[in-house]
């Protein structure tokens, strides 16, 4: 397919508009090329994908807020789209940038937290309505946000409120009775453990919120209890939406050449189990599914091989295992096991091991393997 190799109409027109652009042509040109990402992606490589966001990236640069804000209407619902462009919009004026700061999946937490920390009221307005907001970026918002936009994110059921953002709601109402009364509505939130992490004069706080009839009496406690523990166990296994959402994510990272193993470290220290997985299969360049199909079967034998065939330092594998989104179903003395494993495994043997399971996979008619091309000398 011509226009979808980057070597058809939609890409030869833009070459024709390089030394002469105008803007109305730019304009529709790049909500065409838009429109017929959105038909091929799903029969897109990589190498393509960064052919369209090259030129998306170069054409923002030539028309008007109208069409980029076209554009991004028509990235944001989409779990796959070009990682730079992506951002750039995300960052452009809130009429532009809004429906990728709120709907977006392949925004991750840290690009969010940059455009909280950055930009305006109204950005900050619009990531406070996504779906959802974690406590990291909940947090960014309450210490930055004016309170129209603290109130959005209190209301948003899908927003995640834990220790981070919630010690800073209480800390903001004690001096905002809005604030203090709207939280009153959030019965999936423990505040009682909340308060107690908070320091002696964030806890005037409580005052607030008695004035605010902020239920905190023992059957809501426990009710906010099994709230916080049922969705606890609904992130530790692995969920195929979260799988989606963080792929996306992870692929976006890549396209901006901002992937790295200080991501995949920093995507382990916030618990990121899904995010963790999509990065091994980048890293090892094996197709997702197989990576799936890992943690599906608990497989930690294939696990502990093409992470040691990757050479990590074994603080680092042991870091990796216990984030990954089968934490909780892997017993304490299994996970110990594979440490003990990955450290008398060497190098060179784990990378024997996995080029002949490569070489096994690629021999089966029809292995959904067969095109890999795994580097991981």
């Amino acid at each position: 397919m011509e226009s979808v190799s980057g070597k058809g109409s939609a890409f030869s027109s833009f070459n024709a508009l390089n030394n002469d652009p105008d803007s109305a042509e730019c304009a529709e040109l790049m909500r065409n090329m838009a429109k017929l990402f959105r038909h091929v992606v799903d029969r897109c490589d990589d190498e393509q994908i960064e052919k369209y966001d090259e030129v998306l990236c170069q054409l923002a640069e030539l028309v008007e807020a109208e069409a980029r804000a076209d554009v991004a209407q028509l990235l944001a619902p989409l779990s796959r789209a070009p990682g730079s462009v992506v951002i750039k919009l995300a960052h452009d004026e809130i009429e532009v940038a809004a429906p990728l700061l709120e709907f977006s999946s392949v925004l991750s937490d840290d690009d969010l937290i940059e455009i909280v920390r950055e930009l305006s009221n109204d950005h900050r307005f619009a990531i406070a309505g996504r779906s959802p907001v974690t406590d990291r970026v909940g947090s960014e918002i309450v210490k930055r946000a004016d309170t129209r936009t603290v109130l959005r994110l209190v209301g948003n059921k899908d927003a995640q409120i834990g220790d981070e953002t919630g010690t800073g709601l209480l800390a903001r109402a004690v001096n905002d009775k809005s604030i203090a009364a709207s939280i009153g509505g959030r019965k999936d939130v423990d505040w009682r453990q909340i308060h107690a992490k908070l320091s002696e004069a964030g806890k005037r706080a409580l005052k607030s919120l008695a004035e605010a009839k902020v239920p905190v009496d023992e059957d809501s406690l426990a009710e906010a209890q099994s709230v916080v523990l049922n969705r606890a166990r609904n992130e530790a296994g692995f969920n195929a939406t979260e799988w989606k959402v963080a792929w996306g994510q992870v692929k976006a990272m890549a396209d901006r050449r901002q992937f790295n193993l200080s991501a995949l470290e920093r995507f382990c220290r916030f618990g990121y189990g899904h995010h963790v997985a999509s990065a091994l299969a980048i890293l090892l360049r094996i197709k997702p599914e197989v990576l799936v199909k890992w943690l599906a079967t608990q497989d930690t034998g294939a696990l502990i091989v093409a992470v040691r065939a990757m050479n990590f330092k074994p603080e680092l594998f042991q870091r990796v295992f216990s984030s990954l989104p089968w934490r909780e179903k892997i017993l304490p003395e299994d996970a110990g096991l594979a440490v003990k494993k990955y450290d008398s495994l060497s190098q060179k043997d784990a990378h024997d091991i996995f080029e002949m399971w490569r070489s096994h996979s690629f021999a089966k008619k029809g292995s959904p393997e067969r095109q890999q091309t795994v580097n991981v000398a």
